[in-house]
């Protein structure tokens, strides 16, 4: 028995079930592998012993060698809306799917590599990742995590011991080993539903994809139609969460839209520091497209193109089946509105949620550019006054809340930290330490990931690490990194 037996027992069901929708392929061999982070808290929600994971050949299966016998990669296929454009063949041009693994709370996860070399689907590419954006996923992984909200988590980053050719010249390249729900997503079942149809119009492989979903995510999901509504709410909770905490997905393309509500693909992805709804972080976003405030319309947008794919086997009634599928996209805008509201309560320490002085709020403080992690751990602190420049406005919004507020002002303020964040992955923070990372100095990312992993709790000696980068700092670009 393999060491890699030990490691891992890989299940494929998305290759075998539909196998058309992957092709089987093998890493890129890489000259010299070094495991620079091995996420052992994952590990052991996987079941995996870390101190193998750590030797040779456990390192050798990370970036997609030594896998035991019969265990097959695959990249995956699909298609998606990129900017708004259609692309119909787009799927895992330098990533690969090695199997499914059972962790040990008895949920199937995949176990997924990026910058693993060009495959079919490559478009050009050359298929391998830079050190810095593969520690930048698995660093803002680690802090959605952390903040509660679902996501894919990297369980490794290894480099390669080679350079990777970019724009800005060459720099180490890498490997990220990523966990994840599943892999299937918005642009799975488009690709799926424009399949060349050799069936006589039975949609055989759309139908096994969306009961390959049911049986994964929703099995208690009794139709297609009801398939829908739960991703339509699993991304409205999804997206209302983001917004909660600041988070700017900065590429929300259909095929970076999951069918399971985890965040996926953390590209040129950022935290707002002064509040502004028409932050863009992105260099490629050039109109905004992805803008902070514009998510929750870019999601439901996403959703209406699942829907389109599932109307053949909502109804064979075409019109019914547009009604139906209609009327259950329509219930995003309620489904992110109540999760936000919510959230917004909890956020302000309010027994019930009152949208009209959340929205009131965030007026003030965008016309103030107040910082948005900060004002929340100041308010419970009550110490947000100082944080305007013209406290009168806010003095009248403060007003206006007291008169919400339980009688309990220490446990008020206790759940309201529970809630808001002291620490988030600060930009100016993420770029140094995956500099000197990239430069060979890891100590810096892993105090970074040691900080964002546990959010809520404040800590001394951590102030700098809580605090937005100073005024008159050249705004934040962040860079897709293929």
């Amino acid at each position: 028995m393999t060491v890699a037996r030990t490691l891992f027992e890989f299940d494929d069901s998305y290759a075998r079930e539909l196998p058309s929708l992957s092709v089987p392929w093998t890493a890129a061999p890489t000259p010299a592998p070094e495991l620079l982070v091995l996420n052992e808290g994952l590990a052991a929600e996987l079941g995996v012993d870390t101190a193998a994971l750590r030797e040779p050949s456990g390192v050798s299966l990370l970036v997609g060698h030594g896998l035991p016998e019969g265990v097959t990669p695959v990249a995956q296929a699909y298609a998606g809306h990129q900017f708004g454009g259609y692309m119909p063949r787009l799927g895992d041009g330098r990533a690969l799917l090695l199997g499914e693994v059972t962790d040990v709370a008895g949920r199937r996860r995949d176990v997924h590599l990026k910058g693993s070399g060009r495959t079919p689907f490559a478009r050009g590419g050359d298929g391998k990742a830079a050190v810095g954006p593969m520690l930048r996923e698995y660093l803002i992984g680690e802090a959605m995590h952390g903040l509660g909200i679902p996501t894919t988590r990297g369980l490794s980053v290894v480099a390669t011991g080679e350079r990777v050719q970019r724009e800005w010249g060459p720099l180490p390249g890498a490997v990220l080993c990523r966990v994840a729900a599943s892999h299937l997503r918005v642009g799975t079942f488009q690709y799926a539903a424009h399949l060349p149809d050799t069936t006589g119009g039975d949609q055989d492989v759309l139908r096994a994809l969306a009961d390959h979903a049911i049986a994964r995510h929703h099995p208690d999901a009794g139709s297609y139609l009801e398939l829908y509504r739960r991703v339509v709410d699993a991304q409205a909770e999804l997206v209302a969460r983001w917004m909660l905490v600041g988070f700017v997905h900065g590429v929300m393309n259909t095929d970076n839209t999951t069918i399971s509500g985890e965040t996926i693909d953390y590209g040129p992805c950022a935290f707002l520091d002064a509040y502004d709804p028409a932050t863009v972080f992105s260099s490629i976003d050039h109109r905004g497209r992805y803008a902070y405030g514009n998510q929750p319309a870019i999601a439901q947008w996403n959703l209406a193109r699942l829907g389109e794919t599932l109307l053949p086997l909502i109804d064979d009634n075409g019109e019914a089946a547009v009604e139906a599928a209609t009327a259950v996209l329509s219930t995003f805008a309620d489904s992110y509105q109540r999760h936000w509201a919510e959230g917004m309560a909890a956020k302000l320490g309010l027994p019930t949620p009152d949208p009209r002085l959340a929205e009131d709020l965030l007026e003030l403080m965008h016309a103030q550019r107040v910082d948005f992690t900060t004002f929340f751990r100041a308010l419970s602190a009550e110490r947000a006054r100082s944080l305007f420049a013209e406290p009168e406005p806010f003095d009248a919004w403060a007003a206006r809340r007291a008169a919400l507020l339980p009688a309990d002002g220490a446990e008020t303020a206790a759940a309201m930290d529970r809630v808001n964040p002291v620490y988030i992955p600060r930009n100016h923070h993420v770029e140094e330490a995956l500099t000197r990372a990239t430069a060979g100095d890891p100590a810096p990312f892993h105090r970074l990931v040691d900080v964002v992993s546990t959010p809520f709790e404040e800590r001394p000696g951590l102030e700098d690490y809580a605090a937005p980068p100073q005024t008159g700092c050249a705004p934040h670009i962040t860079y897709c990194g293929t």
